[in-house]
C-alpha cells in the first residue's frame, strides 16, 4: 500500500483526476496533513465519507514512531523505529532564530569517511520520501513547536537518495504543506558531482552544503574516498559553476583532526583553495568516538586555524557546540537494532550543517 506522504500535491493531484474527482480534492487532503496535521482519515471533515472510504483503502498514513528521546538543554534525539524494524535518528535544536530538526535520509552510509562511525555500517537501504517527512511530523507532534529550519545532514548521504530527497524538499516547501521556505533547508553532500550539477537545475532556493574536510587531493583521498570517484579538484570546478548559475553561496563544512588537516599549511591551502569563491567555512571541532582514532583539535589550534583563514578574508565561523551529553552532536547520531533481545549499536554519521 502507497503512503500518502510520499505524494507530492502534483502526485495528489492526478490521482483525484484519474478518479474523476476534483484537482482541489489534493489540496484539501494536503493541507488536512500538514497544516492540521491530523493522523486518521475521518479527521478529514470537509470530504465526501467515499472519498474518505477510497483513501484509505488506497493509501496508508504514519508508519514510523518514536522509541525514545533523550533530551540536553537546547537539543533533543529522538530514535525513530521505521516499518521494516531499521531505526535512524534525528535531532531537534532549539535556537533564538527558531526550531531546526536534522532529518536522515538512509539507514547506514555508503560514503565510509575515515573519521565517521558511518564507514562501519554500509548502507542497508534509502529511507523514502514519507520516512524523511514523518520525521519532521513526529518531531512537531512530541514537542508541540513548530520547526521553522531543516537541515538533510543526519544518518546517509542525501544525494544518494537523490530522487526521495528532492521530493521530500516539493513537500515541505509546498504553501499548501509545511510551507517552509527553500532558504530555511540545507542539504549535505560529500560530493557527488552529478548530483550537485541537477540540483543547480532546481527552482528552490535551498541552501547547499559541503564536506570538505581537506585542501588537497591527496589528503582527501586518504580520509575521504568519494574523492577517488569525484577529485577535489572537479568538486571545486562544478561549485564555481554551481555559484554562477544560481548565484548562492555555499558552505563548506571542515571538521578539525588533531595533527591530520588542521595545521597552519592546511589552512593556508584552504583558503587558496576556495579563494574568491562565494562560500564560508564551518570549522566543526571534532567529536571523538571510541570506535576511531582521530582526535579533536586542540582549541589553540582551531582558533590559529580561524585566524588564518579570516587574515586571507576566508569567511569562515567555528560551529557551537551543544548535544555531546546526549551523543546528539556532529558526528554521534547512530542507529540501533534490536535482534534477539540484544542491542547492536550502528554507530552513524551525522556530517550536519547545525546552525
Amino acid at each position: 500500500m502507497q503512503n500518502i506522504y510520499n505524494l507530492t500535491l502534483k502526485e495528489l493531484e492526478n490521482y483525484f483526476i484519474e478518479k474523476k474527482d476534483k484537482k482541489f480534492r489534493a489540496t484539501q487532503v494536503f493541507e488536512w496533513l500538514y497544516r492540521k496535521k491530523i493522523v486518521s482519515w475521518e479527521e478529514m471533515t470537509n470530504l465526501k465519507k467515499e472519498v474518505i472510504l477510497d483513501l484509505s483503502e488506497t493509501f496508508e498514513m504514519r508508519t514510523i514512531h518514536i522509541t525514545k528521546v533523550e533530551k540536553d538543554l537546547d537539543v533533543s534525539k529522538y530514535l525513530f523505529s521505521l516499518d521494516d524494524s531499521e531505526k535512524v535518528e534525528a535531532v531537534l535544536m532549539n535556537h533564538d532564530y527558531g526550531n531546526s530538526v536534522c532529518i536522515s535520509t538512509q539507514v547506514g552510509c555508503n560514503m565510509g569517511c575515515r573519521f565517521c562511525e558511518s564507514g562501519r555500517l554500509k548502507k542497508i537501504r534509502n529511507l523514502e520520501t514519507h520516512e524523511m517527512v514523518e520525521q519532521l511530523l513526529e518531531i512537531e507532534k512530541e514537542c508541540g513547536k513548530r520547526i521553522s529550519h531543516v537541515v538533510v545532514m543526519g544518518i546517509g548521504e542525501p544525494f544518494d537518495n537523490y530522487e526521495n530527497l528532492i521530493k521530500f524538499i516539493e513537500i515541505i516547501n509546498n504553501d499548501h504543506g509545511i510551507a517552509l521556505g527553500s532558504r530555511h533547508i540545507t542539504v549535505s553532500t560529500c560530493g557527488i558531482i552529478p548530483k550537485i550539477e541537477e540540483f543547480s537545475n532546481l527552482p528552490y532556493q535551498v541552501n547547499l552544503a559541503i564536506s570538505l574536510h581537506a585542501p588537497t587531493e591527496e589528503l582527501r583521498n586518504q580520509i575521504m574516498p568519494i574523492n577517488k570517484a569525484y577529485p577535489l579538484e572537479s568538486l571545486i570546478h562544478t561549485l564555481k559553476k554551481y555559484i554562477e548559475k544560481t548565484n548562492r553561496r555555499v558552505t563548506f563544512e571542515y571538521i578539525l583532526l588533531e595533527g591530520v588537516n588542521d595545521t597552519k599549511k592546511h589552512a593556508e591551502q584552504l583558503a587558496n583553495l576556495v579563494h574568491g569563491m562565494n562560500c564560508y567555512i564551518n570549522l566543526i571541532p571534532y567529536n571523538e568516538t571510541n570506535n576511531i582514532s582521530f582526535k579533536r583539535s586542540k582549541k589553540e589550534t582551531i582558533l590559529e586555524f580561524y585566524d588564518i583563514l579570516k587574515k586571507n578574508k576566508i569567511n569562515a565561523t567555528i560551529r557551537r557546540e551543544f548535544g555531546s551529553k546526549i551523543s546528539a552532536a556532529c558526528g554521534q547520531l547512530r542507529s540501533k537494532k534490536e535482534e534477539n533481545d540484544e542491542i547492536i549499536l550502528h554507530d552513524q554519521h551525522w556530517k550536519s550543517e547545525r546552525s
